[in-house]
């Protein structure tokens, strides 16, 4: 997989892409966060945060995700215990991938484009 800190190490300040997300990871912070959630009518909540955190960090470890439905996938595993997959639309519920990895300022999975993850644009 391809290291994300090598693909953003090169673009300099903070900027936008299309959908709003933010192409270099370091310039994100909370307050970024909140305002993008903001323009989504979401409310953080540490939950919601804990979700994003989770999101950063598998970005930073593994680079980008092959597509949507394996992010989806590990997302569920991850907070199951906490109910899974309606957990993470209860927070997001525009789609955990589409709309959390936009809040996280993460690039969405290639080919991210079926409304069942709420990444259709």
């Amino acid at each position: 997989m391809q290291e994300i800190n090598y693909i953003f190490d090169n673009i300099s300040g903070p900027s936008y892409d299309r959908p709003y997300n933010l192409e270099a990871l370091g310039p994100w912070s909370e307050s970024i966060a909140k305002e993008l959630a903001a323009k989504e009518d979401i409310k953080l909540t540490p939950a919601h945060f804990e979700v994003i955190d989770a999101l950063r960090n598998h970005y930073q470890e593994f680079g980008i995700e092959t597509n949507a439905r394996a992010l989806l996938k590990r997302m569920e595993v991850e907070f199951a215990d906490l109910g899974g997959k309606k957990y993470l639309y209860d927070l997001f519920p525009r789609g955990p991938v589409n709309q959390a990895c936009r809040i996280a300022g993460l690039p969405l999975p290639p080919h991210s484009s079926d409304p069942a993850f709420g990444s259709a644009m």
